[in-house]
């Protein structure tokens, strides 16, 4: 009796880390210390000197039951990109730089190759975001989990001189809402999408004229990053006064954790576009436009609350990072939370 008769190939897993090496190397930022494969990832926080009172930011996630289409599909490379979308851009709501992330898969059985790939997506999503890849974790769950499926979450730490932060706490009525345009249904909802549609591979390989491509390519589109959106509005000089991350819940629990109490956030449908994905979705699930709204992005991935002054500016550097802003509404006095018109 030995370990791989146990089902934990330690072999595999020395090959996974030599396949992966070459997509993390290439997420290295300056302050990282040491190489993969240590017992853990250092980081030298000396260019944060400068800060007079620095702040470290933490978010962790992972990719829901999205990672289900990762199998059907056998298409792997992607969903890392996600895993990290939903951490950093958690962070950046805060008015943060992530500095490095960590990743954690668990599996069924250790396959190289595969556990490359979706490595591949978690430093691509690190490159996106200026992040460093300092080290991760796979774990073979031989009997607990399907040999052929994983689970990939992962941690994002960033930093913010404590002036600079983001809280909301000076979002006054008159404030605009700009909202930055999302890649599709992101990382949230799949267990409806999943409801929605039977998620096979006959399923997933239909085209469909109203979304230009398959089913499954749009719905695996990876979770947009917004780090270098915010650093841009930064950089113009703006102060954001509330942002806001378009996760599970959607405009109904997120937007209103931005706004402090006595204020309403009013948001016109008609003032930005609904990717034809959530069209979808609500007519083939006869889903009410409330329980949409209640559970997925519909096209902001971010929203933004700024003066108006700052609209213009706004604008421009969310323009200038590839982004696409819409100004969507504006802030009332009321009642905290969201009006949909």
């Amino acid at each position: 009796m030995d370990y791989k008769s146990a089902g934990v190939d330690i072999e595999a897993g020395y090959r996974s880390v030599e396949l992966m090496k070459e997509y993390v190397a290439g997420t290295m930022r300056p302050e990282v210390l040491g190489s993969l494969g240590g017992f853990s990832g250092a980081f030298s926080l000396s260019s944060i000197k400068e800060m007079d009172d620095p702040v470290l930011l933490s978010g962790t996630d992972g990719c829901g039951t999205k990672v289900k289409l990762a199998f059907v599909m056998d298409r792997h490379d992607t969903i890392g990109i996600d895993a990290v979308a939903m951490c950093v851009n958690d962070v950046i709501c805060a008015g943060g730089e992530p500095l490095f992330f960590l990743d954690y898969i668990a599996c069924g059985k250790n396959y190289p190759e595969k556990i490359a790939s979706i490595v591949k997506g978690v430093a691509e999503g690190c490159r996106m975001s200026d992040c460093a890849l300092v080290g991760g974790e796979t774990a073979e769950h031989p009997g607990l989990m399907p040999e052929d499926e994983y689970d990939l979450a992962g941690f994002s730490v960033g930093v913010v001189d404590r002036k600079d932060m983001i809280t909301g706490e000076s979002i006054v009525p008159g404030d605009v809402l700009i909202g930055i345009a999302s890649s599709g249904v992101h990382s949230n909802g799949f267990s409806l999408v999943r409801k929605v549609f039977d998620i096979t591979k006959e399923n997933l390989d239909t085209y469909y004229d109203e979304l230009g491509r398959t089913l499954g390519e749009a719905l695996i589109e990876p979770t947009r990053i917004y780090v270098h959106a915010l650093k841009n509005v930064k950089a113009a000089g703006v102060k954001i006064k509330g942002c806001s991350h378009i996760t599970g819940g959607g405009f109904y629990e997120n937007i209103p954790r931005m706004l402090p109490d006595g204020v309403n956030a009013y948001i016109e449908l008609k003032s930005f576009k609904m990717p034809p994905i959530f069209k979808l979705i609500r007519e083939k699930g006869n889903i009410s436009d409330e329980m949409m709204y209640n559970t997925f992005n519909m096209g902001l991935g971010m929203v933004l609350a700024v003066d108006p002054k700052d609209i213009d500016d706004t604008m421009n550097a969310i323009k200038e990072s590839g982004d696409v802003p819409y100004l969507i509404g504006n802030v009332r006095a009321g009642q905290k939370g969201v009006t949909l018109c």
